[in-house]
């Protein structure tokens, strides 16, 4: 029956589509509101609960895109698939920096709008049954006053430790580097969007980043001497004036270590950022575009950082054997680094059906649990 399933909001600027997208949607159980612009779909998904938005991109007024990122404002949870007539990597990108779940090509089929709206609603009542549990149970929350804030990041600093995910090369299928991923075991900080958030807050970033620069120099010492290390830097370690100094704990390893940069990460308020990458380099280090794809930066981190490795967002990996938006991306990315003499990282790589796709694209290397998990590292310290 019509309303079933839930509450689709419809937003596109052509009548005779709306008409047919509603009465598809109608027939697969939903209950179906439209709007003609991106802002009236504001206005309403302001006012009213949704349980997906389903929204054209190219409207007069306020564009797909921009609608859902006053939503964003608004709603962290609610699905959102954009539509589009002419994709474009540069909008593409946008919308998955936003939350967008999918990026769909019109026109669409009728049962595909129907399966991709299931799906939207699915994890959106996921998504609200994790925020409701984390809500009851307090696991995630931050510590309201500074005081305490100060000391549960304290806490998560003094144990933190750091577990390493293989990366594969998947023309020799061997394990030739490792990426540090930070871990905590303060219950407050449970993940690392939490300590980083935390670091922001208290103003301790420069902190955080040694503390994980010194993690990874002693793990360093106990890995294989031809085994690559990554290393996740905030845009604020740029200013720490420890991390070119030669006397530095990672320093002796800077040959073996590639320092990842996200492309979500805005760059430009970093003084000198040119000289301070080329200093990395002096000491040794290589320099990765981290989670290319994801956010807005594009090409002006490729010609401000000239990197040695880039690293594809796993956004773009998802059903990249099925996507064509995902897999044409993915071909301009790899063509685009091989262009500059970069090695390409997929990450997040899940399923046979994505390595068989990335590696017929010439992919240099892969990242994800298909090829292998995290790995605790060497002797991590008790938690106090």
């Amino acid at each position: 029956m019509p309303g079933e399933k839930g509450r689709v909001l419809l937003v596109d600027d052509q009548e005779d589509i709306l008409r047919a997208y509603s009465r598809w949607l109608k027939a697969g159980g939903y209950a179906v509101e439209t709007a003609d612009d991106g802002t009236t779909a504001a206005d309403m998904a302001a006012r009213s609960a949704f349980d997906v938005i389903i929204s054209d991109i190219s409207m007069p007024g306020m564009t797909g895109v921009e609608m859902l990122r006053a939503v964003r404002e608004r709603d962290l949870d609610v699905p959102v698939v954009l539509m589009t007539a002419q994709p474009e990597i540069e909008t593409a990108m946008e919308a998955v920096e936003l939350g967008a779940l999918r990026y769909l090509a019109k026109p669409v089929d009728g049962q595909l709008l129907v399966t991709v709206a299931d799906k939207a609603v699915s994890l959106h009542k996921l998504a609200r049954l994790k925020r409701e549990a984390l809500k009851l149970s307090g696991e995630g929350a931050q510590p309201g006053d500074r005081a305490a804030l100060e000391g549960a990041f304290e806490r998560a600093l003094g144990g933190l430790w750091l577990a390493f995910q293989p990366i594969v090369s998947t023309s020799e299928k061997r394990v030739f580097a490792y990426e540090a991923l930070m871990r905590s075991r303060e219950a407050a900080l449970p993940h690392p969007g939490a300590m980083l958030s935390a670091a922001e807050r208290l103003e301790r970033l420069p902190d955080l980043g040694r503390a994980i620069r010194s993690r990874a120099a002693a793990a360093a010492k106990t890995m294989p001497q031809d085994a690559l290390l990554f290393i996740n830097l905030h845009p604020a370690d740029f200013d720490d004036p420890t991390l070119y100094n030669e006397a530095a704990p990672l320093a002796p390893f800077a040959h073996r270590v590639v320092l990842e940069v996200t492309e979500r990460a805005a760059l430009d308020d970093i003084h000198k950022l040119r000289e301070k990458v080329a200093r990395l380099r002096a000491v040794g280090y290589r320099v990765a575009v981290d989670d290319l794809g994801a956010g807005y930066a594009g090409l002006a981190t490729f010609a401000t950082l000239e990197p040695e490795v880039v690293k594809i967002d796993m956004s773009l990996v998802r059903d990249v054997h099925v996507s064509l938006v995902n897999r044409e991306m993915v071909k301009a990315i790899i063509a685009m680094g091989h262009g500059i003499g970069a090695a390409v990282i997929a990450e997040g790589i899940h399923t046979e059906d994505e390595a068989l796709a990335l590696q017929s694209m010439g992919i240099d290397w892969g990242q994800g649990y298909l090829l292998a998990r995290p790995e605790a590292g060497p002797e991590p310290p008790p938690a106090t």
